[in-house]
Parts: structure tokens; sequence; C-alpha cells
């Protein structure tokens, strides 16, 4: 019996509750609300980093950011571990690439059988500032925040093509025998915070909910935020009318993904393939919307470290709801897991497929975090019900989620559950020391600031904002 062919649709920083199959009722994802429905989302799926380049490398390979050493968006993959792609190629499984990789290079063996208008890292390098951990320069990003709403970005045109391509890509597989496996990748709703008109009018700003904790006199002081909020230009909150229009674009432009979602379904049942096919999506990480003060990414809070996971096809149970704890790590399973191939993946990696066919497993998921604005490493730990982010050298915070899912109430130093912080922090010993982790990663960037001339040849280089698509040029901000 020939195995099902693939699809998997990853977008860039898209948060799970702007979405209708994640509690949303603005109608914002109307194609990927049909796909949950005639399939299974996962309520607790995580990333492995909530920063594109390590949750890409984590995703390709596997393994955790720690094991593989792809710290930060300066430490890109290079194909050298090998990868679910690797695997499926050299099998003889055709796996093509649209779309943004944020790898280091097109001229590296990444894995495929081919890469269509891929997006990599600026130059093979990617942002080695991030690496300045003990003083990091100020991210002016307040402009970009205010300045949210109307107006067209070369991501929303690349988008357009990625979409294009895979609609070329699935009108000429519609009469292959054998099982193939397409990676379409998409590069928003990641900032510029822009959209056009049309996907704004669907939406008013004022009926569009704000995230937990976006009021100054309700952030978190934890030292960890703090450190962010200064570094990222963030001490001083925004207006109202500026968060407003922000989140307002966010929506248009999650509701613009979507529609290029739709076009590329549409075609996929219109060659005749949609039975034979299972659809994947997920995203790389989310986005804050000023959730804790916080803009971007960054953290392990639900709205950042938190992802949505939607899977259907053959074999997947319809109208299903999985409230197991799952991963970006276990992609790399469920690749194997339909194809039938035998090298085993990552040991703490499950097939999505396997998981959405089962009741809720008891299960333990683990992300981390060594990037820019970070004065030290924070790791997520977080079972069925409670989470742990676990900060090196600094306290930890423990979240009830069962009974506080907009983490707004801090149990860590609670007496009351100090076993389950205990618990939850010998389960993250487990898998790594976190303490040696943080050296590991400050020492190898610090090596690499060196190899770039050490930290003030890099401040005067700058930095860019957001990656550019191809053939576009970086625009460097000192």
């Amino acid at each position: 019996m020939k195995k099902p062919n693939f699809l998997f649709i990853l977008s860039d920083e898209h948060q799970k509750h702007v979405a209708g199959c994640y509690g949303s009722d603005q109608n914002v994802t109307p194609h990927l609300d049909a796909l949950a429905r005639r399939g299974t989302v996962f309520s607790r799926a995580y990333t492995t980093c909530p920063i594109c380049v390590p949750a890409r490398a984590s995703l390709a390979t596997g393994k955790y950011v720690h094991e593989i050493g792809n710290w930060d968006n300066a430490f890109p993959y290079n194909g050298s571990e090998r990868s679910w792609h690797h695997e499926l190629r050299d099998n003889g499984i055709t796996i093509d690439l649209i779309g943004k990789l944020h790898y280091r290079s097109e001229e590296d063996d990444n894995g495929f059988s081919q890469e269509i208008q891929p997006l990599h890292v600026v130059g093979g390098v990617g942002d080695p500032l991030g690496c300045l951990r003990d003083d990091p320069p100020l991210r002016k990003r307040r402009d970009g925040i205010n300045n949210a709403g109307v107006g067209d970005t070369t991501y929303q045109q690349y988008d357009i093509s990625n979409a294009d391509k895979a609609i070329e890509w699935l009108e000429s597989r519609s009469n292959d025998d054998a099982p193939w496996a397409l990676f379409l990748s998409l590069v928003c709703p990641h900032p510029p915070y822009k959209v056009e008109q049309k996907y704004l009018d669907k939406f008013n700003p004022d009926d569009l909910p704000r995230p937990p904790q976006w009021r100054q006199e309700d952030w978190p002081q934890h030292p960890h935020y703090q450190f962010m909020r200064r570094y990222f230009d963030a001490e001083e909150q925004h207006t109202d009318a500026q968060i407003k229009n922000l989140i307002h674009a966010y929506y248009g432009l999650t509701h613009f993904l979507d529609a290029q979602i739709g076009r590329v379904f549409e075609a996929l049942e219109r060659c005749g393939l949609e039975d034979d096919t299972r659809v994947l999506y997920s995203t790389d990480h989310g986005e804050c919307l000023s959730a804790r003060g916080l803009f971007g990414k960054f953290t392990h809070y639900e709205e950042s470290g938190g992802v949505p996971m939607i899977i259907a096809g053959p074999g997947i149970p319809a109208g299903n709801a999985c409230s197991t704890p799952v991963s970006l790590l276990d992609v790399h399973a469920t690749m194997y897991d339909n194809f039938g191939l035998d090298t085993p993946p990552h040991q703490n990696a499950r097939s999505l497929v396997e998981l959405a066919n089962q009741t809720e497993q008891s299960r333990i998921v683990f992300g981390e975090y060594h990037a820019l604005n970070s004065e030290n490493g924070s790791f997520l730990l977080t079972d069925n019900r409670f989470k742990l982010i676990y900060h090196a050298h600094q306290e930890p915070q423990l979240f009830d989620l069962a009974a506080d899912p907009s983490e707004v109430n801090d149990l860590s130093q609670n007496p009351e559950y100090a076993a389950e912080r205990e618990r939850l922090v010998a389960e993250l010993f487990k898998i790594c020391d976190p303490e040696a982790v943080d050296a590991q990663a400050k020492a190898d960037q610090r090596a690499l600031v060196e190899s770039y001339g050490g930290s003030e040849a890099l401040r005067k280089h700058g930095f860019f904002e957001n990656s550019p698509v191809p053939g576009e040029k970086p625009a460097f901000k000192s």
C-alpha cells in the first residue's frame, strides 16, 4: 500500500491564539480552521527555541539546541548534522523545499532534493550581534511597532510567490505513483507589521483582544524580562492606540497568511491529492504582541513559546483535539513514521500521527533560549499541567496552566507548590545541566564574536531587523 504524501507548511511567528481553531472568534484563519475540522489540533504544542535559526536547526535535526550548538541567529544549520530531509532524500523520497529555511547557505547540502527560492541567513553569517550577551546593543524597534498598519512588504510578495510555486509543484505531481514530501515554508506573519488594506478591513481593531499583562503596571518584574525590555527599547509602554494598531496589523497579516495557505489547499484538492496527502501546519515560534511588555518572540510564555500544530489526512482522526504536550522535535519522528523509515529519531521525539490516534499521554516537553537580549539562558519544561521556566543563575517561574492559562500567577515561591517545582527541576536536569549549557553557549558566542574582530567591530557593522528575501539587500542599523 502506498505511503501517504506529506505536505508540511511552516509559517514564521504565528501566535496560536490568533487562529480560530485555538479559540479566536475573529475568523482570522478560515483555511487553517477547515484543516483542523478534518484533522487533529494539538492544544499544547511548543517550539524548541523561540527564535528563528535555532528553532529551524532543531526542527531539521530532531535534536535540542544545546545538543547541536545552534545557539542563536549567528549559528545557522549548515547540513553537517543529519536531518529528516537527508533521511527522506537518501531513501529515494522526493523532498523539496519552497521558501524560508534560515540555514547557512544554498551551497550546503541541506538534505533536500531541491530548494526553490530559499531564504537563508544574511551572507551565510546571520546576526552575530546577538552573541553579545552581557552588554548588548540597544535594538531600537519602536518605529516599526508604532507605525504598524497598512502597507505592502517584500515578505508578503515573497509568500505570494511561495504559494504560486507550491501550486505549480502540486500540479506537476498529480500523476505521481511514488509518495513525495513538500516543505512549504512561509515567512508571514513575521514583522514588519504591515499588510494590505483589504486584510485590515476584515477586522474591527476595537474587537481584538489584548494579550496577558500588556499594561505596564502588570509586567512581570523578573530580572530576565527587565533585561529584555531594556535592550529591546521597551522600558516605556507604547500607547494604547499604538498597541491596538499593531494587533490589528498582526491579525490582518495572519489573515493574509491564511489566504495563501488556502490557495495551496485548493490546488491540493483540485489536483486530486487531498485524499492521499497528510498535511501538517505549524510555525517556528509565536509572537508576544505586547504581552509582558514585549514584542516579537524570545520568551517561553504561551504566546511566544507555544505554537499552533495541526495535522490532517489519511489515518488522522477528524475534528479531534489532542492535549498531549508536543513540540517541533516531533516533526522528525512524524516524517520517519509517515514514510516507514527504520532510522530511529531522537529518543524524545514521537510521531504526531501516533499521538493523534491516542488518548492524552503523560509527557514532558523541553525548550531553551540563549539568543539576543538574554543575560542568561532560559529553559522551558512543561508536562500535562505545569510549566517551569528555569532561568540560569536566577529564580525560576512556575505556572499551573490548567488553573492559570494566561500565566499571570507565578507559583515558584509558593510553599504549597514546592514539590511540583522540585519535581520539574529534577526532570530538567535529566535533560541537561542548565548552568553548564548556559556557560557553553556563552563561550561559543564569545569565540564567534572574537572571530569577527571583537565586540566593537561588530557594533560598528550594525544589525538588520529582518532577514531579506532572495534578491533583497539587508538594511543595517547602528
